[in-house]
C-alpha cells in the first residue's frame, strides 16, 4: 500500500522545482546566528587585529552564541519553612481530583500541587466518560497564573472593598424587589446542580428573577430538538465504540461538537479487532479535525449539508421528505445502503444549528434503533437557549430589566449583536459582572465581583444523568477575590459558604448515604437515579419544508467553526495555547480565511513561501449580513469544500488580554442568529500577511516510509509483508531485516527498566493534547510569533499532519499527474480532497543515536533505561546533534527566554512562573534540548517503588504525553517488563520504526494506521 501513496505537508512541496524546499531540506536552521549583534560591527572586526583567543570566541559565536551566556549562571535563593504545613513534603507533589466545566472546556481532572502549586493537569481515569483531557484542559493551570487577571471588585473601572460592593448590590435588589422589576441572572452553561439551587434560592427571595444561560459555542438547537422529541433539555449520548458506521454531516465531534469528550470512545472502534473496525464517513465544509480522521470524506458547500442530511433521511427510511439534489447524492445513496446494512450499529450525527435539522438527525437513529444513540443517560454539558438570550437584549434595550447578574460569560465580545447589547446594557439600573477578568464585558459593567479560578473554587457538576463530579480548590486564592455563588449567598444574608452549601446539598439529594469525603477524593460520584423521559410524534414535513425555507445558497459560504487552541476564546490570553500548532493548518497565533485553491485561484488569491520557508498569503475583507470585516488573511486549505469558506472564532479580542495575545479578527460579528452558517462576499485587498506557519519546519518528508498505512481489506486478507514491508539489507550474502544489520555492538539492556513508547497512528487523532501537556510538565518556553515564522519553535513534540495522494487513484491517472518520475511531481493536486494522517513525532531516543556520537563534549549520551540523555550544563551549543539527527526533533535555545522583554510571557513575571516544573531545568541560552522521555517521571516511579520495597507497576510509568492523550493512542513503558503493554505492542503486526533502514534502532515505535474505505 505504502508504494502506492506519496505524502505532503504543504503545497510548496508538491513544486518540484521549489529552492525553498531544496534549501529547508538541507538546513537545520533557517536563520544564521546574528554573530555581529554580539562581537560588533563587521567592518571593524575586518579591519582590527585579532588574537588567537579572539579568534577561537570569534568561531565559537559563528558555532554556538554561548560564550558570552556560559559566563552568567542565576542565583536562586530558597528560603526555608519557618512552620511547615502539614501536608506540604517539599519535593512531594500531591494529587488532588478536581474538574473544570466552564461550558467550553469539560473534564474530570487530577491536579498535580508542588509546595502548594498547582502545577499540572493530569486525567482523572477513574471517570470513564468525561477523564480525558484535551490541550485546552491541559493549558487551564496557565492561566491561574495569568499576570492580567484582576486582583480586587471593581466599581466603574476603579478599586472598591467588598463590603462597599456588596451594600450597592443589596440596597438595588431590595429596591428593584419593592418595585418588582425584573432581575435576570445570564451565565454560561455550568452543569453544577449547586450553582443552579443557589440560583433557584435567589430567585424565590427576590420574586422577578429570570436565569438566562448563553453560550457562545452555541448547541440550542439541539437542545430544543430533544427537548420537542424527549420532554428534557439535554443532548444524547453517543456511544461511538458500538458503532459499526457512523455518518457526520458538519458535526467535529472529536472536536468541541456538543461539549466534546467522544475521543475515547471514537477511538476504541477505530482499531482492528477480529478484522472489524467502524466505518466513518464525513460530509463537511472545512477539513475539520473529525473529517481529517474519517475513513471518507465528502466537501460539500454547507447548504448542502442541509439537502444532503434530508436526502439521507430519505434513502434511509424511504420517505420523500423535501429536498433538492446535491453533488453528493451518489455518495449519500451508498451511505443509506451502509446505515441500513449496519441497522443499530449505524448512527448519524449533524453539527447543523437549526432544531429542524436536529430533529430528523434524531429521527434518523430512531429509526435505525441505534444503540450508539443513547437517550437514556443524557448530557447537560450544554444548555444555552439563543430565544431567551435574543430577548433578553430586546428587553435590555425596552428598558424593562432591573439588574442583570453576568457570570461565566462574555456577551460584549461573543454576540454578534454585541454592540446593541452595549447600548442595552446602559439601560440596566444595576450591571454587575463576575468574571476573572477584565475582559470586554467587564469594561460595560458598572461592578465587576471578581471571581477566583477555577483551581482556587469550590464546586460540583453533573454532566450526564446519573454522573456527579465535585470541585476543590488546590491553591489558596492569590488575590482579593470571591466565588459567584458565595457572592450570591452573601447577597441572601446567608451566612453559610459556597463549600457548606454544596456539601449540605450533596448530603439531602445526590450522596444517598454516600461518603462525602470518598466523593471529594476520587473527584466522582455516581448515582444511579432514572430519567423520565417521553417520546414525542415530530411532522417531519414541515421540519424539511422550513429547512429549505431558511436555506439560502450563495457564491460563497461561511462555516464558522472553534479551532482545537482557543475555542471559544475564553483562554486566548493564554500563551501556551497561542503558539500550540492547528493540527490541520499547522499555523499559529492567528485565524484566518480558509478557502479552495480553485476558489482562491479565481478571486487572485495566494498564498506563498518566502526564501526561509516562512508563508506569507493574501489580505481579504469579508461581509455578511450588513457586518464588514478587515484584514482577514487567507489561507488556501486542502479539502475545502469549492463554495465554502472558514473562519474560526474566538481570535479578535482585545480587553484583559496582553498586546502579544490580541491576535486575529473576531469571527462571532459573523455569528447572525446565531448560525455558524452563513453567506458571504469576499473582496482581495492590496495587504499582505505573514503567518506564524510550521508546515515546512523540520520536515522528513523526503524520507520514504514516514507514515505507513493499509486498508482494513488488505489487513485482513494480505500478508504481512504487503502492507508493512521491512527494510532487507543483504549480509553475508542472505536478505535480512534492517534492524539486524549493526555496525555498533549490542549493549546490554536487559537488567532494569528498558523504556519504549508505542504510538498508534489508527488512534491519533491530532487533537495536540500531548504537546500542552509535555509543555507544562518540561519547561518548555513560548516563543512569540516571530521565531516560530523563522523556524525556531521550541516544541519538544510536534504532530506532522500529512496529506495523502493516492497514486492509484483512477482520476489522477486521467490528469497525467505522475510527471517525469520525480518525488515531487508525482503528488496529486492539492486542491482536490485528500486524506489526511497524523504522527507525533518527538526524540526517537535511538539505541544507536547518531547524535550521541558528533557531540564534542558529551552532552548527550545514553542512559542504561533507552533515553537519550542531555546534560545542559555541559551542553556548549555546536548544533552538530541537530544537524546529525534525521528524526529533526532537537531545539536550540537561541535566547534566553525566562525574565526576557523580548518574550513576555508566562517565563517573564513572577505570576507565570509558579507554573514552572521544579523537577526540570530552565534551560539557558545556548544550548541544545529536546524530549527526555519525561526522566523526572520514570525516576520518581523507580525510587518510590524501591521505597515501598515492590517492584514498579506497568501502569505506573507514564510520560507526560502518553499520560495526556485522550485515545490511548501513546502507550509508555518497560519492554523488560514481558507483562507490559508495551512489550505486547513491540512484537504487533503493525509495529514499525519510523527510518528503520538508517539503523537507529529507536525506542519509540510506531502501528501503521487502517482506513476501512472498502464500501462494503
Amino acid at each position: 500500500m505504502a508504494s502506492n501513496k506519496k505524502y505532503w505537508r504543504s503545497v510548496e512541496e508538491l513544486k518540484s522545482d521549489s529552492p525553498i524546499v531544496e534549501s529547508l531540506m538541507q538546513k537545520e536552521f533557517v536563520e544564521e546566528l546574528p554573530t555581529y549583534e554580539f562581537l560588533g560591527d563587521k567592518e571593524n572586526l575586518s579591519q582590527s587585529a585579532t588574537t588567537r583567543r579572539d579568534f577561537l570566541k570569534y568561531v565559537g559565536f559563528t558555532t554556538a552564541a554561548v560564550t558570552l551566556a556560559s559566563c552568567e549562571g542565576p542565583v536562586v535563593k530558597s528560603i526555608p519553612y519557618v512552620v511547615k504545613p502539614d501536608n506540604i513534603i517539599p519535593g512531594v507533589a500531591n494529587y488532588y481530583a478536581s474538574l473544570i466545566s466552564d461550558g467550553s472546556d469539560i473534564a474530570n481532572i487530577l491536579v498535580k500541587v508542588r509546595d502548594g502549586r498547582p502545577i499540572k493537569i493530569e486525567p482523572n481515569k477513574m471517570a470513564e466518560n468525561w477523564g480525558a483531557t484535551s490541550a485546552r484542559v491541559q493549558a487551564s493551570v496557565l492561566s491561574l497564573y495569568d499576570n492580567n487577571r484582576l486582583r480586587e471588585p471593581l466599581s466603574n473601572g476603579e478599586a472598591i472593598i467588598w463590603s462597599d460592593l456588596d451594600k450597592k448590590v443589596i440596597d438595588t435588589l431590595e429596591s428593584l424587589k419593592n418595585t418588582n422589576e425584573k432581575i435576570i441572572i445570564l451565565t454560561g452553561t455550568t452543569a453544577s446542580p449547586s450553582t443552579k439551587k443557589v440560583i433557584e434560592n435567589f430567585s424565590q427571595l427576590y420574586g422577578n428573577v429570570s436565569h438566562v444561560v448563553y453560550d457562545a459555542l452555541t448547541e440550542s438547537a439541539a437542545l430544543d430538538a430533544f427537548e420537542t422529541m424527549y420532554g428534557l433539555r439535554a443532548l444524547p449520548s453517543y456511544k461511538f465504540d458500538k458503532a459499526a458506521v457512523i455518518v457526520s454531516i458538519g458535526a467535529d465531534f472529536l472536536g468541541d461538537w456538543q461539549g466534546g469528550q467522544y475521543s475515547a470512545n471514537y477511538a476504541k472502534s477505530r482499531v482492528p479487532v477480529n478484522g472489524k473496525m467502524s466505518k466513518h464517513l464525513q460530509f463537511e465544509s472545512n477539513l475539520s479535525l473529525t473529517g481529517a480522521n474519517a475513513d471518507n470524506r465528502f466537501p460539500i458547500k454547507p447548504s448542502e449539508q442541509v439537502y444532503a442530511l434530508i436526502n439521507l433521511y430519505n434513502a434511509v427510511t424511504g420517505n420523500n421528505l423535501p429536498s433538492k439534489k446535491t453533488l453528493a447524492d451518489t455518495a449519500i445513496k451508498k451511505t443509506a445502503d451502509l446505515l441500513k446494512q449496519a441497522g443499530s450499529k449505524a448512527v448519524v450525527v449533524t453539527g447543523i444549528q437549526d432544531k429542524n435539522a436536529q430533529l430528523i438527525a434524531n429521527a434518523l437513529n430512531e429509526f435505525l434503533k441505534s444503540e450508539v444513540y443513547d437517550i437514556t443517560t443524557p448530557r447537560f454539558v450544554k444548555a444555552g437557549n439563543d430565544t431567551d438570550v435574543t430577548n433578553l437584549v430586546a428587553e435590555m434595550a425596552a428598558g424593562n430589566v432591573g439588574a442583570l447578574f453576568i457570570y461565566n460569560s462574555n456577551p460584549s465580545y461573543s454576540l454578534a449583536n454585541a454592540d446593541a447589547f452595549n447600548e442595552a446594557l446602559k439601560k440596566v439600573k444595576l450591571s454587575v459582572n463576575c468574571t476573572m477578568s477584565n475582559d470586554e464585558t467587564a469594561l460595560q459593567s458598572q461592578l465587576v465581583a471578581t471571581t477566583p479560578h477555577y483551581l482556587e473554587s469550590w464546586g460540583d457538576a453533573q454532566f450526564q444523568a446519573g454522573e456527579y463530579s465535585l470541585m476543590q480548590p488546590t491553591i489558596k486564592q492569590l488575590f482579593d477575590t470571591r466565588q459567584f455563588e458565595d457572592s450570591m449567598l452573601i447577597w441572601m444574608g446567608e451566612n453559610k459558604t459556597y463549600y457548606q452549601f454544596i456539601k449540605d446539598n450533596w448530603s439531602a439529594s445526590i450522596l444517598n448515604g454516600g461518603s462525602w469525603n470518598k466523593a471529594l477524593h476520587d473527584g466522582i460520584y455516581k448515582n444511579n437515579t432514572e430519567i423520565s423521559l417521553v417520546k414525542n410524534e415530530v411532522d417531519l414535513t414541515t421540519s424539511a419544508s422550513a429547512l429549505l425555507t431558511q436555506t439560502k445558497p450563495a457564491d460563497f459560504e461561511l462555516n464558522l467553526y472553534a479551532k482545537t487552541s482557543l475555542g471559544d476564546g475564553k483562554q486566548a490570553n493564554n500563551p501556551w495555547l497561542q503558539e500550540l500548532p492547528d493540527p490541520i493548518t499547522r499555523t499559529t497565533w492567528d485565524n484566518y480565511m480558509t478557502i479552495s485553491a480553485a476558489d482562491a485561484n479565481k478571486l487572485g488569491l495566494e498564498n506563498w513561501n518566502v526564501s526561509d520557508g516562512a508563508l506569507n498569503g493574501s489580505v481579504v475583507t469579508l461581509k455578511s449580513n450588513g457586518v464588514t470585516l478587515e484584514n482577514v488573511p487567507v489561507l488556501i486549505q486542502p479539502g475545502q469544500a469549492n463554495g465554502s469558506i472558514g473562519l474560526a472564532v474566538g481570535y479578535g479580542r482585545t480587553a484583559g488580554m496582553k498586546n502579544e495575545m490580541m491576535t486575529g479578527v473576531n469571527a462571532f460579528a459573523f455569528m447572525h442568529n446565531f448560525s455558524n452558517f452563513q453567506t458571504v462576499e469576499i473582496e482581495k485587498t492590496a495587504n499582505i500577511h505573514e503567518f506564524a506557519c510550521v508546515q515546512l519546519q523540520h520536515t522528513i518528508m523526503g524520507r520514504d516510509e514516514i507514515i505507513k498505512e493499509t486498508i482494513l481489506e488488505d489487513y485482513i486478507n494480505k500478508p504481512k509483508e504487503e502492507w508493512n514491508e521491512t527494510h532487507k539489507f543483504s549480509l553475508n550474502h542472505e536478505e535480512v531485516a534492517a534492524e539486524r544489520v549493526d555496525l555498533w555492538e549490542k549493549f546490554d539492556d536487559t537488567i532494569g527498566p528498558h523504556f519504549n513508547l508505542s504510538i498508534d497512528l489508527a488512534t491519533c487523532t491530532g487533537c495536540a493534547a500531548c504537546i500542552v501537556a509535555c509543555h507544562a510538565e518540561n519547561n518548555v518556553p513560548v516563543v512569540g510569533k516571530h521565531e516560530i515564522r523563522v523556524s525556531r519553535d521550541m516544541h519538544w513534540l510536534r504532530i506532522d499532519r500529512y496529506y495523502t495522494s493516492d497514486m492509484t487513484n483512477e482520476k489522477a491517472k486521467e490528469e497525467d499527474i505522475f510527471g517525469t518520475g520525480e518525488m515531487f511531481n508525482t503528488m496529486t493536486i492539492p486542491s482536490e480532497n485528500p486524506k489526511v494522517a497524523f504522527q507525533p513525532v518527538m526524540c526517537q531516543h535511538c539505541n544507536h543515536a547518531p547524535c550521541e556520537t558528533v557531540c564534542p563534549v558529551a552532552a548527550t549520551s545514553h542512559g542504561r533505561q533507552g533515553q537519550n540523555q542531555m546534560a545542559y550544563n555541559r551542553c556548549i551549543g555546536t548544533r552538530y546533534c541537530a544537524n546529525n539527527c534525521p528524526y529533526k526533533v532537537r531545539r536550540f535555545n537561541w535566547f534566553k527566554y525566562p525574565e526576557n522583554n523580548e518574550f513576555d510571557f508566562n517565563m517573564n513575571n513572577d505570576l507565570g512562573r509558579m507554573v514552572l516544573n521544579p523537577d526540570v531545568t530552565v534551560r539557558s541560552r545556548g544550548v541544545m534540548e529536546k524530549c527526555s522521555m519525561c526522566i523526572q517521571k520514570t525516576q520518581l516511579s523507580i525510587l518510590t517503588a524501591k521505597k515501598e520495597g515492590r517492584p514498579v507497576e506497568d501502569e505506573e510509568f507514564q510520560t507526560a504525553c502518553s499520560s495526556a492523550c485522550p485515545t490511548g493512542s501513546m502507550v509508555f513503558g518497560d519492554v523488560n517488563d514481558k507483562k507490559s503493554e508495551v512489550a505486547h505492542l513491540i512484537n504487533d503486526d503493525r509495529t514499525y520504526h519510523l527510518l528503520a533502514e538508517i539503523g537507529t534502532k529507536p525506542n519509540v515505535m510506531y502501528h501503521l494506521k487502517v482506513r476501512n474505505t472498502e464500501e462494503s
